[in-house]
């Protein structure tokens, strides 16, 4: 049986961040990688798909420096995000949390991303070998780390078998080797293949690649736009992201399954009438275009599809967690990271910057020797992100077309009257509503603390 210190499984930005961690520390790191190919990608690589935007202090909490990365990896420094709601409008300029980024932020090339981790990983010394499908892990948590027999073996498609004293799962959000994994430290009725399942636990997203007219791209080549109230389903909206060369990424996250009949057709911009189902992704963005630019430009025309990008003829479409993140089984020297974890906020789509570090951390530790720290760490780590995240989450989850133009006004008058400070610093200058949106999030956000793990540790049973 081939033997290594640490296997990963997942080769995106948790596994390589894990990957380049271990590997730094000393460790014999080996990435399993199932792989996808992607029309702008050379090489077989990870399932590279999402909105891919960085925030200033997310730069911080990721710890890796933009200007680190190889041309062609950033595409547009931002300095603004607009949040539309169906007749009220807020531009934030700054998150009003320090940061060592001097911008708002950044989009950037999510597969020349997770490339660049890959080479910094097998720079540091770990392997990684795409192609390779793991289909689960045999543990004996009688064996301790280091000794003759591994700890762990991880069973492969092709019939292999690697043995590891470290296993770090980051399979991303449809967790297909993590819940089977977790399910042999969880009862029966408690499974992570029922709490974790992709239908119930995660959110679909779409997106496409468009070539959009100059004057377009100039309205928002610098700025990140979310619309909100627009669409049904919790947390649910559409975006634009600027990518180089007047290319946007245009798409949408929402829930998985939602019944049309449940919401009134004619509150929601995005809805037609004489909708039968709640519409696919691809007419989602057609209708988007349509009401925003339509009455100037012929969409199909003006807006044509760069077929060269993206994993299909210039679309995307993957899974986000709309989940709490997880605890991880550490006592059997098992970490959980990234959007496996539930780490990936389905309110803002973001995710990269808690998935480098939460690997960052399980692979320093693997190093180590001692995955015991991990569950306080990632606390410690993005604890905060992750609570600010859960708190609006929650608090949107019943919101309707009225309820966002009504925040998202409080919003732009707390705006208006603030000192340069963020979103949430100025509320009893701007209104009574400004006053009860900053009550209620500082009450949900006390409450969410307490309890915003999905998986506690104290659940496992060994």
């Amino acid at each position: 049986m081939e033997r290594v210190d640490v296997a990963i499984v997942g080769g995106g930005p948790a596994g390589s961040a894990a990957a380049h961690a271990a590997a730094t520390g000393g460790a014999d790191a080996l990435v399993l990688e199932k792989g996808v190919p992607r029309a702008d990608r050379g090489r077989l690589g990870p399932d590279s798909t999402d909105a891919a935007g960085i925030l200033d202090y997310w730069v911080d909490i990721m710890g890796i420096h933009p200007d680190e990365f190889d041309e062609g990896v950033v595409q547009r420094e931002l300095n603004r995000a607009e949040f539309r709601g169906p007749d009220e409008s807020a531009t934030l300029t700054s998150t009003g949390i320090d940061s060592s980024y001097d911008k708002f932020g950044y989009t950037f090339h999510r597969a020349r991303f997770d490339d660049w981790l890959r080479d910094r990983a097998e720079d540091a010394g770990a392997e990684y070998r795409a192609g390779v499908s793991v289909r689960g892990v045999d543990t004996d948590p009688a064996v301790s780390p280091g000794s003759d027999e591994p700890r762990h073996a991880v069973e492969l498609a092709s019939g292999d078998t690697v043995g590891a004293d470290f296993v770090v799962l980051a399979d991303g959000p449809q967790r297909t080797v993590t819940n089977r994994v977790l399910d042999e430290y969880l009862p029966a009725d408690a499974a992570a293949s029922d709490r974790l399942a992709s239908r119930t636990a995660n959110h679909i997203a779409y997106q496409e690649y468009r070539r959009v007219p100059e004057e377009v791209y100039e309205a928002v080549n610098d700025a990140i736009v979310f619309w909100w109230g627009v669409m049904p389903g919790e947390t649910a909206y559409p975006w634009i992201f600027p990518n180089a060369d007047r290319v946007c990424r245009i798409g949408l996250t929402m829930p998985i399954g939602l019944d049309i009949d449940e919401f009134d057709r004619g509150a929601y911009a995005l809805l037609d009438a004489d909708d039968e189902s709640v519409p696919q992704g691809g007419e989602y963005v057609r209708r988007l275009l349509e009401w925003q630019y339509g009455d100037e430009y012929d969409v199909e025309e003006d807006f044509p599809l760069v077929e060269d990008a993206g994993k299909r003829n210039g679309t995307e479409t993957y899974p986000i967690s709309s989940t709490r993140p997880i605890d991880s089984p550490t006592e059997v020297g098992i970490a959980v990271a990234g959007g496996a974890m539930g780490t990936t906020s389905a309110f803002h789509e973001g995710g990269d910057h808690v998935a480098v570090r939460t690997g960052a951390i399980a692979g320093e530790l693997a190093a180590a020797g001692d995955m015991a720290p991990y569950n306080r760490r990632w606390k410690e780590a993005i604890g905060d992100e992750i609570v600010r995240n859960v708190t609006m989450a929650d608090m949107v989850a019943d919101y309707e077309p009225d309820d966002w133009n009504r925040v998202i006004g409080a919003a732009d008058a707390m705006l208006a009257a603030e000192t340069g400070d963020g979103l949430l610093s100025q509320p009893y200058r701007s209104g009574w509503e400004s006053v009860k949106l900053m009550v209620g999030y500082k009450w949900n956000k006390r409450r969410v603390k307490k309890d915003y793990v999905g998986i506690d540790e104290s659940e496992y049973v060994y």
